[in-house]
């Protein structure tokens, strides 16, 4: 697909940017050369392949949360060698020191 210096003149006023005469060419060329593969890309036919949300067939291996009653004991050797702060890790501890 072709792209002209006036397309990607356009395309950086809309985002603020501004390019020498040269820079304009080399962009007019690699982005008409993206929007080739583009093209070549959707010639595939792909009817026949279900949508995915990725590639890849991996699954979760987590372990399912288990609620335990912990004591002082335990919360304290957890947070023993963490800064003090307040962020959302060490609202944990707060709430946990809480139910206790």
């Amino acid at each position: 697909m072709e792209i002209s210096k006036k397309d990607v003149d356009y395309v950086a006023s809309l985002a603020r940017l501004e390019f020498e005469e040269k820079e304009k060419e080399n962009l007019a060329k690699q982005l008409g050369s993206i929007l080739g593969y583009i093209e070549k890309i959707k010639e595939v036919d792909t009817s026949t392949i279900a949508p995915t949300s990725h590639g890849g067939t991996s699954q979760n291996v987590w372990r399912d949360d288990v609620v335990v009653k912990s004591s002082q004991e335990t919360i304290d050797a957890l947070f023993k060698n963490a800064p003090e702060q307040d962020g959302a890790f060490f609202k944990v501890k707060k709430v946990m020191e809480l139910e206790d």
